[in-house]
């Protein structure tokens, strides 16, 4: 894989406030000349402005509302511009999809894929008045490699992996490249109880999120246009695409251990 010219940035951040965001905003912030965080809660935002300096501002609002659009349209404008977008923010549920309420899939669909849909488009014009810019999807291995339990979520994240390969093959022919990352199972709150302990019980090898930032600032600056965290994960869904019925055997033997945690 190649390796970029270093550049500044002036970038919008979603899902700031939880921990790859957050994260992600700390390896941000020193090759920033503009860093936008948006995110739900205002508390980690603020404390997050506070500690990473006065190039940082926040939009603190629910992605799937119009009205946040709107405000992180305004920010990027009186900020210069934008070139680069990094659709972060995220939700998830570990849960029967038999049994799985139709609110909580349609909250993935709306935050894992819509959202960051509607962003993009938003912020499209600004990206293409950079002489470079990158739109970076952050996806997980489950959008890659269908996992009982998340049907729904898988969905949502498969939908930006297409999103993202259809849309960057569309601006190919412009100074915009649409990119997407896939970090796998990282130690977060975004995990319930019962995912940690099936985790455990699967040996599951985990992320921190300050581990998840550095790949990430590492598939930042090289020139592949996916990426897929862990070795063996990457193995998988090289299977996954290949001999999908050797993941399927594997994933049937977890089976019986995934039932004993998966919520009815």
């Amino acid at each position: 894989m190649g390796r970029r010219t270093p550049q500044r940035y002036r970038a919008v951040l979603t899902g700031a406030g939880g921990g790859i965001g957050s994260a992600i905003a700390r390896r941000l912030a020193p090759q920033a000349d503009a860093l936008l965080l948006v995110g739900r809660q205002p508390a980690p935002l603020a404390a997050l402005r506070a500690e990473l300096g006065p190039q940082v501002q926040v939009v603190c609002g629910d992605l799937t509302a119009p009205t946040t659009l709107d405000a992180i349209e305004q920010a990027a404008r009186a900020m210069g511009g934008v070139n680069l977008l990094v659709n972060n923010a995220g939700i998830s549920q570990f849960h029967s999809f038999e049994t799985q309420a139709p609110e909580a899939m349609r909250a993935m669909l709306d935050t894992n894929l819509l959202a960051p849909m509607l962003l993009t488009r938003r912020l499209l014009p600004l990206l293409h008045q950079a002489p470079a810019a990158q739109v970076v999807n952050i996806g997980s291995v489950f959008g890659l490699l269908g996992y009982p339990g998340f049907a729904a979520y898988g969905a949502s994240k498969a939908g930006l992996k297409g999103f993202s390969q259809a849309l960057r093959r569309e601006l190919s022919d412009s100074a915009i490249e649409v990119r997407y990352f896939a970090p796998r199972a990282t130690r977060t709150s975004i995990n319930s109880s019962a995912v940690n302990a099936m985790n455990s019980a699967l040996g599951t090898a985990e992320d921190s999120p300050e581990a998840v930032a550095d790949a990430f600032a590492d598939f930042l600056a090289g020139t592949a246009w996916q990426a897929t965290m862990g070795r063996k994960e990457s193995f998988f869904v090289m299977l996954n695409r290949l001999l999908p019925s050797l993941p399927d055997d594997a994933i049937r033997k977890q089976l019986a251990v995934i039932r004993q945690y998966l919520p009815k």
